[in-house]
């Protein structure tokens, strides 16, 4: 499939939309502790980012298997809006100076403190679920692009995995530099500005007829997809990736900080990762055509599992670059072979659904899976928490060969018919 205007609208889509919510999960914490909030209360905060979306997916995904693109799209991008607003509306909120001392224990008795605080509450879970809502909805109709089905599949989330590496640039970039030239409220206000910018590209992509209802049809539960071939397997091992994905940003900012190396250097490190991550899903589509998605899946969490062994005893900013870089490539070649698999394994009216179970995957692990990498981490040290996850990724590469299996068994059979 050649890359077309619909496709290019819904990563620009994803882009402005997904950068509003990362701008605002920069900005909302640094309100947060010029406030003088404790640091479990910016953590809380930032909990929320992911754990809102989590109650909303099943919702977000019927909705995008009901209305197509443009509804849910819009509501999504309302969301994320409302959220950024309410944001700038908190500062007004802010007290002029950081509090510290005993006059924090007394401005915790003050209504501002308290109403500021939860505004940015609200926000995030505005901006959480409004990013989620349109993932889900953009990559719903992604995979209806893909019309030759086959490579085309992968091809097409090749493209659009490009969105989050750009979104997650551009939303902090935006943030830190208006917060810098004209303060907080300025920054939110600008941080709305950019899903309207997916809203001006909703037009190029192609409008759904709505999916007709039968009536007297039983309502049937997303959780009955779980009985599908596959899919309780690709959820796993999705899972497993992501937490990886987690760990490496969790753990590299501690096995640094052990090693004395610089703020700039640990930044270079997670920086070569993301740039590994968004390099190799250029180049996905060479890869689809020449190698099945079982060896994919299980090459990259043997992958994982090898750099995870060998994370603990690099000692250098450059060695760990170099296994930043190696992991980059792993865990970046796997989304789109995930999303095709995805939607093999599933029935096509109900890919909003089964996106919908993979987002609450994704978003339960990111907010659980740091609470407990920094409980068994204090515990049990960051070396041993690498060994462990690669003992998991090593293990969960069954589960990923048994999935990419019957992918490719779920293609061939429909080439065939």
């Amino acid at each position: 499939m050649a890359f077309s205007q619909p496709l290019l609208a819904l990563i620009l889509g994803q882009v402005f939309l997904h950068a509003c919510m990362t701008g605002v999960r920069v900005a909302a914490p640094l309100l947060m502790l010029r406030q003088g909030h404790a640091e479990w209360a910016v953590g809380l905060l930032l909990g929320l980012f992911a754990a809102a979306p989590v109650a909303t997916a099943l919702h977000s995904g019927r909705m995008a298997d009901r209305h197509g693109y443009h509804r849910p799209m819009r509501l999504a991008v309302a969301l994320a809006v409302g959220g950024a607003l309410m944001a700038a509306a908190a500062v007004w909120l802010t007290p002029s100076a950081p509090i510290t001392g005993w006059a924090a224990l007394d401005e915790l008795r003050l209504a501002p403190r308290g109403a500021s605080f939860a505004m940015l509450s609200v926000a995030a879970m505005l901006c959480g679920v409004g990013a989620n809502m349109g993932l889900i909805t953009i990559q719903r109709s992604a995979g209806r692009l893909a019309s030759g089905g086959g490579t085309d599949v992968t091809r097409v989330f090749s493209w659009l995995g490009l969105a989050p590496a750009v979104s997650n640039m551009i939303g902090p970039v935006v943030a830190g530099t208006a917060i810098d030239a004209a303060g907080f409220d300025s920054a939110f206000l600008v941080l709305a500005v950019l899903p309207l910018i997916s809203l001006a590209w909703m037009r190029r992509v192609p409008a759904e007829v709505p999916a007709a209802r039968t009536p007297g049809a039983p309502v049937t539960s997303a959780w009955t997809l779980l009985r599908l071939p596959g899919l309780r397997r690709l959820l796993l091992v999705n899972w497993l990736l992501s937490s990886s994905w987690d760990l490496h940003a969790f753990l590299v900012p501690v096995l640094g900080h052990e090693r004395g190396l610089s703020a700039s250097a640990i930044g270079l490190i997670l920086g070569t990762f993301a740039a590994a991550v968004a390099a190799v899903r250029l180049v996905i589509p060479w890869i689809a055509h020449h190698l099945r998605e079982a060896q994919v899946l299980t090459g990259a969490m043997l992958t994982t599992a090898a750099v995870f062994a060998i994370y603990p005893f690099a000692q250098s900013a450059l060695a760990m670059a170099i296994c930043g870089a190696c992991l980059g490539i792993a865990l970046g070649c796997v989304q789109p072979m995930i999303m095709t698999a995805l939607h093999r394994l599933t029935p096509q009216p109900r890919h909003g659904e089964a996106l919908a179970l993979r987002s609450m995957t994704i978003n339960g692990a990111s907010t659980l899976m740091p609470l407990l990498f920094g409980v068994v981490g204090s515990a049990l040290g960051a070396a041993l928490l690498f060994w462990l996850m690669g003992i998991a990724m090593a293990a969960g590469s069954l589960a990923a060969w048994q999935v990419g299996r019957r992918s490719d068994d779920t293609h061939l059979s429909a080439l065939r018919t």
